[in-house]
């Protein structure tokens, strides 16, 4: 309750400081800001990740982030086609169908999952973005006469060819810092990071800085990585409540929240069947909105000027549902929370048999 607090209290702040600024969604400050802010959460997010127990289930993250997304935009896009007066409109079914890593690498520490349930919501959180931008740069050209997240295909595949020169740069650099020893090392592998987190925001290299994340994790960085993202998640809530200021339609983005929390509830619930009752019931709740709905938002105004109007209360429904679902499930009768019981062991009322190497904390695999 505390955190959806804190949430509502940074939208209205956010609303307030907007009535005497006026719009500022279309300016190039403000949407390298949220892009900067996008790649924080996906690195914090990826940084965190334990890639031993990534590894342990490869095939359910991957039909996630490809599949499950897909799956999740023509559901939600069916649920806003009853209401919707513009049918090019169903494009915003995109900007919703991702989990905001963001949110996700903000409230990791205190969610009740399994350290394995949170690595596949933080995978499947950081790589599902790439599938959306795509899905974004085909689909509205093919509804409007505008262009999507990266302008084109040819736009998208350029990202995709500088996101591999980042990822290659940053093995190097890290193969580098790990042959020197002491804190200089360090220090100077956490600047890199802060260096790398700029051309990402720049050039939209989402897909690079979520890889780098993987890999590149100076251990100075990483006693920090959890404070940066929650005030990079308290900023874009801020900016978020800035975007009201030029109205809010209200009735539509309360469809399309609603829709891409069930859709997301049921998609999950598809893919995760093999895992326990507790794991699988928090994975279906955990769809979450932020930053990455607002760069999409952004990036469709030109041609959709109502979208980030619609998107804005849709990514506050999400939040709220995301909140009063897992205060719920939260009671006595839901599921039963994850609890350790020394070092490598843990049970939980109604889950399955813990993995093997699925012991550790998350991040700290390799």
């Amino acid at each position: 309750m505390r955190q959806l607090g804190l949430l509502i209290g940074l939208l209205a702040a956010g609303w307030a400081v907007g009535q005497g600024t006026g719009e500022v969604a279309g300016s190039g400050a403000f949407l390298f800001l949220t892009m900067l802010l996008l790649a924080v959460g996906l690195y914090g997010s990826t940084s965190g990740i334990s890639v031993r127990e990534a590894r342990e289930h490869v095939g359910l993250l991957s039909l996630a982030v490809t599949v499950g997304v897909v799956a999740k935009a023509a559901l939600i896009a069916l649920a806003l086609w009853a209401v919707v007066s513009d049918p090019a409109y169903l494009v915003l079914a995109v900007t919703v169908a991702q989990i905001d890593p963001l949110s996700v690498a903000a409230l990791r520490d205190s969610s009740r999952m399994s350290p394995r349930a949170k690595t596949i919501l933080s995978v499947w959180a950081s790589f599902d973005d790439p599938v959306t931008v795509l899905l974004t740069a085909f689909t509205v050209p093919l509804v409007a006469d505008g262009e999507g997240l990266g302008g084109s295909a040819n736009g998208y595949a350029s990202q995709l060819a500088w996101s591999a020169v980042l990822v290659a740069g940053a093995g190097l650099a890290w193969l580098a810092v790990r042959r020197w020893r002491g804190r200089l090392a360090d220090v100077t592998g956490a600047v890199l990071v802060v260096g790398m987190l700029v051309p990402a925001a720049s050039y939209t290299l989402m897909l690079g800085i979520a890889v780098v994340g993987l890999f590149f994790r100076p251990a100075f960085l990483g006693r920090w990585v959890g404070t940066v993202t929650q005030v990079a998640y308290a900023v874009a809530a801020f900016l978020l409540g800035m975007l009201l200021v030029g109205g809010v339609g209200v009735g539509y983005g309360l469809v399309l929240g609603a829709a891409a929390f069930a859709a997301h509830a049921v998609v999950a619930s598809v893919l995760t069947r093999r895992l326990g009752r507790a794991d699988r019931v928090l994975l279906a709740l955990g769809q979450q909105n932020g930053v990455t709905a607002i760069v999409l938002a952004l990036s469709l105004e030109p041609a959709f000027p109502r979208a980030p109007a619609i998107v804005a209360p849709a990514i506050v429904t999400v939040n709220l549902l995301h909140y009063a679902a897992n205060y719920l499930a939260g009671k006595p009768n839901g599921p039963a929370p994850w609890r350790y019981r020394g070092p490598g062991r843990r049970s939980s009322r109604g889950s399955g048999t813990a993995t093997a190497g699925s012991a550790g904390p998350a991040g700290r695999g390799r």
